[in-house]
C-alpha cells in the first residue's frame, strides 16, 4: 500500500469508455457520441470524466471511442494535448481498430478494455479505474482507491444514494452493513434499500476500481465465455459479486463541493429534456454545480475568442443579458436574453428575445425571432422572425419537442420546413 505522502492516483491509469451514441439525446447525437457533446458554455461532457482523473492526480490515461469519434477525437486532440511522456504522462486515443481479430469492433465495455490490454499493460501501474465518458459530477478519485485498498476488494463500484424507487432505471447494488456488495441487479422493479436506511437505493455510476492484474486476467477469462456479452454492468461485476469481494463506495464521500453544505452533484443528461435542465440550471444566482472553483477546474479545449460583447440601447432593441452565461466569441446585438446558456460564438440579431434557451456554438439567431424553451445544436442559423415556444403543435410539425415542452433544434429540421414554405 502506498504511504501517507504517495498518492494511490500516481499508480493509476483512468480507462475512459466513451465509444456510446446516447441515442436519447436524437438529434444531438446524429454527428458526434454523447461524450462529445458540449455542456455548459465551453466543454464537452467527457471534460468532467478526464478532468476528475486530473485533479485526483491521474496522468495516465486512455480514451475508448468507437461511434461517430472525429468531433471527440479532434476535441481530445485540441484540448487534451498537454500531456509530456518525458515526465511520464500519456493520454492515448483507442478507436475501435479491430486489434484483436479482423471481424470484431468493441463488442461491450469490458472487451473495449480487453482487447487493449498491451496498451494499458505498457503503462506499468497497479491500478485502473474504469470511468463513463458521459457523466457531468466533480469527484476525487483518490478517496475510492483508498478505500478500495483498505477493504482488500477486488472491485470498488462508484454508487450513488437515491430515494428507492428512482433506482429503477439503474443497476443496483443490495449491500451488507460493511458495504460488501452482496448481490448486483440491473433496472429492479423494487430495488433493495440501504441497511442505514431503507429508503434509499445505492446505484452504478459506472465507476470502478480495480487492482490491474486481477482485471488483467478476468478480462482474459471473460473474452473465453461464449455466452457473455462482455459487459462491466452485466458479466463482470455481477460474477465478482458470486465469486469474490466487491465493494461499494459512496459518491457522497468523494464528491468535489464547493460548500459542504452542498448537494453531491451528479447528471446523467442523457435526455433531451435532462441536458437541457442541467445547462439551465447552471444560470441559478448559486447553481449545485460550481464552474467557478479554481480548485478543481474542469479542463477543456480554450479557443482563442474575442470577449462577449453587448450593442445597442434602444427600447426593444437592447442588448442584454439577465440570469444567464454567455461565453467568449459572443455578439447580443440588440437581444434580451435571459435565463439562457450560451457557447462559444453565438451572435443573436436585434429585436430577438430569449429565454431559457441553450444555444450551442456558433449558432446565429436572426431578427424578431422569439425563442423560448429551447436547444440549438451547433451552427444553427436561425431564420428572421420565427418564433419557438408558444405554440407546440406547430413546433412539433418542424422540431423536436419533448413531452415537457423542450424544444430541439437543429440545421436540418430548419432546411426542411424552409423548403416546405
Amino acid at each position: 500500500m502506498a504511504g501517507p505522502s504517495q498518492r494511490l492516483t500516481s499508480r493509476t491509469m483512468a480507462f475512459v469508455l466513451a465509444g456510446g451514441r446516447g441515442s436519447r439525446l436524437k438529434e444531438l447525437t446524429d454527428i458526434r457520441a454523447k461524450p462529445a457533446v458540449y455542456f455548459g458554455g465551453k466543454t464537452r461532457i467527457v471534460d468532467f470524466a478526464l478532468s476528475n482523473a486530473l485533479n485526483s492526480g491521474i496522468r495516465k490515461m486512455a480514451i475508448a471511442t468507437q461511434y461517430k469519434a472525429h468531433s471527440l477525437i479532434r476535441h481530445c486532440q485540441r484540448g487534451w494535448n498537454f500531456f509530456r511522456a518525458e515526465r511520464n504522462e500519456y493520454l492515448d486515443i483507442l478507436p475501435a481498430s479491430q486489434r484483436v481479430d479482423e471481424v470484431h469492433w468493441y463488442q461491450g465495455t469490458a472487451d473495449a478494455v480487453f482487447q487493449n490490454i498491451d496498451i494499458v499493460d505498457s503503462y506499468d501501474v497497479n491500478y485502473v479505474v474504469i470511468l463513463a465518458g458521459d457523466h457531468i459530477y466533480k469527484m476525487d478519485y483518490e478517496v475510492m482507491l483508498r478505500e478500495h485498498v483498505e477493504s482488500g476488494a477486488d472491485v470498488t463500484v462508484g454508487c450513488l444514494t437515491v430515494p428507492r424507487m428512482e433506482a429503477t432505471a439503474f443497476g443496483v447494488m443490495a449491500i451488507d452493513a460493511s458495504d460488501r456488495i452482496t448481490s448486483f441487479l440491473e433496472k429492479p422493479a423494487d430495488p433493495p434499500g440501504t441497511p442505514d436506511d431503507p429508503a434509499v437505493a445505492l446505484a452504478s455510476m459506472g465507476i470502478y476500481v480495480f487492482r490491474w492484474d486481477f482485471l488483467r486476467d478476468l478480462l482474459r477469462q471473460d473474452a473465453e465465455t461464449a455466452d457473455s456479452k462482455h459487459d462491466f454492468g452485466g458479466d463482470l461485476i455481477p460474477h465478482i459479486v458470486k465469486n469474490g469481494k466487491a465493494m461499494a463506495h459512496r459518491f457522497s464521500e468523494s464528491c468535489v463541493r464547493h460548500d459542504p453544505a452542498a448537494p453531491a452533484y451528479w447528471r446523467d443528461v442523457g435526455t433531451v429534456d435532462a441536458y437541457w435542465r442541467a445547462n439551465i440550471d447552471l444560470t441559478d444566482f448559486t447553481p449545485d454545480l460550481d464552474l467557478w472553483d479554481q480548485s478543481w477546474p474542469i479542463w477543456t479545449y480554450s479557443e482563442s475568442v474575442p470577449p462577449a460583447k453587448f450593442i445597442h440601447d434602444e427600447a426593444e432593441r437592447r442588448g442584454s443579458a439577465i440570469s444567464s452565461m454567455v461565453s467568449g466569441g459572443c455578439i447580443i446585438s440588440g437581444t434580451e436574453v435571459r435565463e439562457s446558456l450560451l457557447h462559444t460564438g453565438v451572435h443573436t440579431n436585434s429585436y430577438a428575445s430569449l429565454h431559457r434557451v441553450v444555444a450551442l456554438p456558433k449558432v446565429v439567431v436572426g431578427r424578431h425571432a422569439k425563442l423560448r424553451d429551447c436547444v440549438l445544436d451547433r451552427g444553427v442559423l436561425v431564420p428572421e422572425g420565427l418564433v419557438v415556444g408558444e405554440d407546440p403543435e406547430e413546433d412539433a410539425k418542424w422540431f423536436r419537442v419533448t413531452e415537457s415542452g423542450v424544444t430541439l433544434i437543429t440545421q436540418p429540421m430548419l432546411d426542411r420546413r424552409a423548403a416546405a414554405k
